[in-house]
C-alpha cells in the first residue's frame, strides 16, 4: 500500500467529513473490490463514508490499541472472508 502526500483538498475533506486519513486512499485502491481494514483508530464516520463511496463489500473492523487483536477479532475477520 502507497499512501500519498497529503493535499489541502483532501485534508480539508478529511476535517470536513470527520474522516481518518487512510479512508479515502483505501477506497481508491480497493477500486470497488471487497476490502478488510483493521485498525484502532476506524470511527462511525468513516464507516459510513465507505458505505457511501465503495460499492464493492467491505469490513471495516476497530480493534483496541491497548490490546491489539484479539482472538474475537480474528474470528470477525475470518467469519468476513469465508463470506467474502
Amino acid at each position: 500500500m502507497h499512501w500519498p502526500e497529503p493535499t489541502p483538498e483532501g485534508e480539508l475533506e478529511d476535517q470536513w467529513c470527520n474522516l481518518h486519513w487512510k479512508t479515502r486512499t483505501l477506497v481508491a485502491w480497493a477500486a470497488g473490490r471487497p476490502f478488510a481494514w483493521v485498525d484502532d483508530e476506524i470511527t462511525k464516520a468513516d464507516e459510513n463514508w465507505v458505505n457511501t463511496h465503495h460499492p464493492g463489500r467491505a469490513l471495516l473492523h476497530r480493534v483496541e490499541a491497548a490490546q491489539g487483536i484479539t482472538n474475537a477479532d480474528l474470528k470477525t475477520i475470518h467469519a468476513w472472508l469465508k463470506a467474502t
